[in-house]
């Protein structure tokens, strides 16, 4: 069962701000941090991550033992983040869409890959069955609402994917993914859901929000595993 903090731009563009992101998600229990690499990152834009910042924020988030993470939006933050070797990287929706060659020449590349499902429309999967691929669930609404929800999984073991990638406010749905069989899980994860600099920050998980996901969320993935 992994957890995956999606800090995306919730660091409303003051990069120091990620350390804080990086520290906290480690404390909620989550083994994955992830940001954003690509997306907004123009030298004069709210995300623009250099090397000398990408190296500290992945410096941290080992110094604080927790996994770093992060979605690939073009072909020069996939050239920027080869040399360091992560064991994992994330494609959104967006750029399986946009960019579908870009996501193949990540994953020829042998990367290991999480992909999240949201744009993609068409009936069969992007790519054929693979030990490198896992699939995520999802809804691209900010934030989905119960009604967007109504073709959500009733066995994730029985689907394509391997987990969700959720957008709803609150914890519920996450939860319940993992009760039907979701072995991966991706939310949204802020330090404050009243800010509005950024759309994501209310359908996130705080610090107590995310760690009462992740304590009740591995409960749960126990006794689906015991067949309960």
């Amino acid at each position: 069962m992994k957890f995956i903090a999606e800090c995306g731009l919730n660091h409303n563009g003051n990069l120091d701000l990620t350390y804080e992101l990086v520290r906290q998600s480690s404390f909620s229990g989550a083994d994955i941090v992830k940001f954003q690499l690509g997306w907004r990152g123009g030298k004069d834009e709210m995300n623009h991550l250099d090397k000398d910042r990408l190296t500290k924020i992945i410096n941290f988030a080992e110094y604080m033992d927790i996994q770093p993470m992060f979605s690939i939006f073009t072909d020069q933050a996939y050239e920027l983040i080869k040399e360091y070797n992560l064991p994992l990287l994330k494609i959104a929706s967006r750029t399986l869409v946009d960019d579908y060659d870009l996501v193949k020449k990540i994953l020829d590349d042998g990367n290991n890959l999480i992909i999240s499902l949201g744009m993609w429309e068409k009936d069969e999967m992007p790519f054929e069955p693979n030990d490198k691929i896992d699939y995520l669930w999802c809804i691209s609404k900010y934030p989905c609402l119960i009604e967007d929800l109504t073709n959500f999984p009733k066995d994730f073991s029985k689907e394509s994917v391997t987990g969700y990638s959720d957008h709803t406010i609150g914890i519920e749905t996450a939860l319940l993914s993992i009760s039907r069989g979701a072995k991966i899980i991706e939310k949204h994860f802020s330090l404050d859901k009243s800010d509005t600099t950024i759309r994501d920050h209310v359908l996130s998980a705080t610090p107590k929000e995310f760690k009462t996901m992740v304590q009740i969320g591995r409960e749960l993935h126990k006794q689906v595993a015991f067949g309960v």
